[in-house]
């Protein structure tokens, strides 16, 4: 099984046809038609239907498709940690960041960063911890940033702790929720929870932690801007870190509500999979992301 058959077969699956895919990697259709027949003739089994409009990959092509994109990437990564401990600081670092970092933290590390590593190309992707964790497994992020799950597995990333977030309960201006002193006066309002489902979120776990039963769901968003449209055109509440509830831009719209229990207490963390920890662009990264953190909090 030779890797340009399998870059074959992922050509063929994201072009969706057989001509596409070859003019992508510069062989002829009938080369290429060729490999992924034997492929299939080494697997003993279809990885594609052909059609009139092209090619759709199988359940058995889809399974091949994901381990080729991975080994591909595992490759890719393997080179540039060469090249970079060979003292050639080159290629490309992709981090994926909860919406606080990218405010809070993010400037500072790529103004020092990329002064220090100009060739290091950096890419930032804005999202929910769940789904950077979820590509931080496939390889798909070097460095995820974002509070550190409860139920994360010990041992399955390197974790590095950055700073402290306090999360606090927020209200449309003018609400009067936002009188509320305790959580329980806050317990039959609709609240707003990030995450896939209302299952899961931090309003829950701030009103577990304090003996209450979660708080009902009002809507269910996956971004933090999101969140603030929601709660600053509503009746609803929300929780937001409080160095962007305390953010002019939302201090226009939004009220902080003080209740007796306090807010919930995070800690926002820089997680790496094991086998990328040594690289030496991700190594640098995380101690630029230390130095603002330092910063940030000093």
């Amino acid at each position: 099984m030779k890797l340009l058959t399998l870059q074959a077969l992922v050509a063929a699956i994201e072009e969706g046809s057989l001509r596409a895919a070859g003019k992508r990697l510069g062989i002829s259709q009938p080369a290429l038609t060729k490999m992924i027949r034997e492929l299939e003739l080494e697997l003993s089994t279809t990885l594609l239907v052909r059609s009139t409009t092209g090619v759709v990959a199988t359940a058995q092509g889809m399974v091949m498709y994901e381990r080729a994109r991975a080994a591909d990437r595992e490759i890719a990564q393997a080179v540039e940690q060469i090249r970079q401990l060979d003292g050639h600081m080159t290629g490309a670092l992709t981090i994926g960041a909860v919406p606080l970092a990218v405010m809070l933290l993010i400037p500072e590390t790529l103004r020092t960063f990329s002064r220090d590593f100009p060739h290091i190309q950096l890419q930032i992707a804005e999202e929910l911890y769940i789904a950077q964790l979820t590509r931080l497994r496939k390889g798909e992020v070097d460095i995820a940033l974002g509070p550190l799950p409860p139920e994360l597995s010990a041992g399955e990333f390197v974790v590095e702790e950055l700073m402290p977030i306090s999360m606090v309960a927020v209200v449309r201006k003018g609400n009067p929720l936002a009188r509320a002193q305790s959580l329980r006066e806050l317990a039959h309002a609709p609240w707003v929870y990030t995450g896939g489902t209302p299952d899961s979120g931090y309003a829950k776990t701030l009103f577990e932690l304090n003996g209450l039963a979660a708080p009902p769901t009002g809507a269910l968003v996956n971004s933090t801007l999101g969140l603030l449209s929601i709660v600053a055109s509503g009746p609803l509440v929300g929780l937001l870190p409080q160095q962007i509830a305390n953010h002019p831009m939302a201090t226009q719209f939004l009220e902080t509500v003080h209740v007796k229990e306090g807010p919930l207490q995070l800690t926002l963390s820089a997680l790496t999979r094991i086998d990328s920890h040594l690289k030496p662009s991700v190594r640098h990264f995380m101690a630029h992301l230390h130095r603002a953190a330092h910063q940030l909090q000093g």
